[in-house]
């Protein structure tokens, strides 16, 4: 083991541009290199102390905190070491940024960290392509699966504001999907609680009693043949797997969605040319409170996205399809509210 490997006993008092970060947030961007599941190890057993005491994960830390972090280790191998220009196809799809913030068209297929079996995440490569930006840190998360819209702070003080517009619901973020079966007309509003647990370290996500509440709704666009519905959604919190839960739970699971989605019709989709999940993170809009100044950007649908939305919509007229999804309507979505 290196002697660069080895992080020594720390005390770190909080200071204003760290304070309200959750505190697994703030110890994941401090113990860079250390495993993400060792860090909450860390935290469960209690050998992280925060003014002396046992926190969870979800504490957010004040300005003053005393936060004791135990002696770590890294492997001297934990970070790839890459090139440049190896990466420099990311800083292509970076569609915004300011003196607070990155926006980037994430890349399906792509983590927005690393982790779980992944070296390499979103985070840690923009971070290996800008070493002179130290405070690069996600605002916010997408599935590996879909693609779009990631707001990357490269501030503690925009990270800060940003988590606080997440948490109150003043963050307008919309998607695109394609659904199984035919989606109502106009739009749905569905509001049910999610609760979350682990199989296998994967997150698996379902609707009921105790969870938190996750509120969406579905504006059907276009009706696409007669096997799916092409939706924008807007969602009103950002709950784990939200959208592919909540059209799951309604009888329309989102096209390609190996976890919560129709096997069968997944099958299907594939025949007809359709290679992932049909969701994608089309646009984020916002008001910085300290300066009134908006902000909207979005992403068009991408290409192999576009092509797969004509090649459903074709499939049943040119016979193309091998076999046709079940037979039978989809159940109307269950929600508390609808317009």
């Amino acid at each position: 083991m290196e002697p660069s490997a080895y992080r020594p006993v720390a005390k770190l008092v909080v200071d204003a541009d760290s304070a309200g970060q959750r505190l697994d947030n703030f110890l994941l961007g401090t113990l860079k290199g250390v495993p993400r599941s060792h860090v909450y190890r860390l935290i469960r057993s209690g050998q992280v102390r925060v003014n002396s005491g046992r926190t969870a994960a979800s504490y957010r830390i004040k300005h003053g905190d005393t936060i004791r972090i135990p002696p770590t280790r890294r492997r001297a191998d934990s970070t790839p070491k890459l090139e440049r220009g190896g990466l420099q196809w990311l800083e292509a799809r970076i569609i915004h940024e300011d003196a607070r913030l990155i926006v980037l068209d994430k890349p399906v297929g792509l983590a927005v960290h690393g982790g779980s079996g992944v070296a390499l995440g979103c985070i840690e490569a923009l971070r290996s392509l800008r070493p002179g930006e130290k405070e690069l840190e996600l605002a916010h998360r997408l599935d590996r699966e879909t693609s779009g819209c990631l707001l990357i702070a490269k501030r503690r003080s925009a990270l800060r504001i940003l988590h606080a517009l997440l948490r109150e619901g003043r963050v307008e973020k919309r998607y695109l999907a394609l659904l199984k079966g035919a989606w109502p007309e106009g739009t749905t509003r569905i509001e049910v609680p999610l609760v979350r647990t682990h199989r296998l370290r994967k997150a698996r996500v379902t609707v009921g009693r105790g969870g938190k509440l996750a509120t969406s709704e579905f504006r059907l666009l276009e009706r696409v043949g007669s096997e799916a519905s092409f939706v924008e959604v807007s969602i009103g919190t950002g709950r784990t797997h939200q959208i592919r839960v909540q059209a799951a739970h309604a009888g329309h699971p989102v096209a390609g969605d190996d976890r919560y989605g129709d096997r069968e019709f997944n099958a299907w989709l594939v025949r007809v040319g359709l290679k992932r999940m049909f969701l994608h993170a089309h646009s984020i809009a916002f008001e910085w409170p300290d300066t009134g100044v908006p902000l909207a950007v979005s992403v068009p649908l991408p290409e192999d996205l576009q092509r797969a939305l004509v090649a459903v919509s074709e499939a049943r007229s040119k016979g193309r399809a091998d076999r046709a999804p079940p037979p039978g309507a989809s159940p109307r979505p269950r929600s508390r509210a609808g317009r």
